[in-house]
């Protein structure tokens, strides 16, 4: 093996090793995003777990709560908001961070999810996959470090 291949590929592992035992949670109903953020997550070494509506991600919250929860607004049945509301009347929940994920960028949409207790909010539409990992780590660094 070269030296290139060497670096390449010891670069992945090191990324693993740094995540490994992070759990995150992605609330998603949209399937094809949902999956290229969970590969890149997984890619990464962090620990993801999956759901598609706001009922079904409280409880993977209280199954197994993570470190990090990225949540849609726009979901069936439960909205983000309504999970953010949830996880503050919960001892266990409300200190989780949570990272709106969303279409909706109005300023009041905004306003609502950090009232709500979000610490971040990001527009699909203006971020990728790797973006949104990148705003993740940058995240769980100023919180656990």
């Amino acid at each position: 093996m070269n030296t290139a291949d060497q670096q390449s590929s010891s670069l992945p592992i090191a990324r693993a090793v740094e995540n490994h035992g992070v759990k995150l949670v992605i609330v998603e109903d949209d399937k094809f995003l949902r999956d290229l953020i969970v590969r890149k997550l997984s890619s990464e070494g962090f620990l993801v777990k999956e759901a598609t509506t706001g009922e079904e991600g409280l409880q993977v919250l209280r199954e197994d709560p993570p470190q990090l929860v990225l949540l849609d607004i726009l979901l069936p049945g439960m909205s983000g908001y309504e999970v953010l509301e949830a996880m503050q009347k919960n001892e266990q929940l409300k200190s989780i961070p949570v990272v709106m994920l969303s279409n909706l960028g109005q300023k009041e949409e905004v306003a609502r999810a950090e009232s709500l207790g979000a610490k971040d909010f990001l527009i699909k539409a203006k971020y990728t996959p790797g973006e949104i990992v990148t705003r993740i780590k940058e995240i769980l660094n100023e919180l656990y470090m």
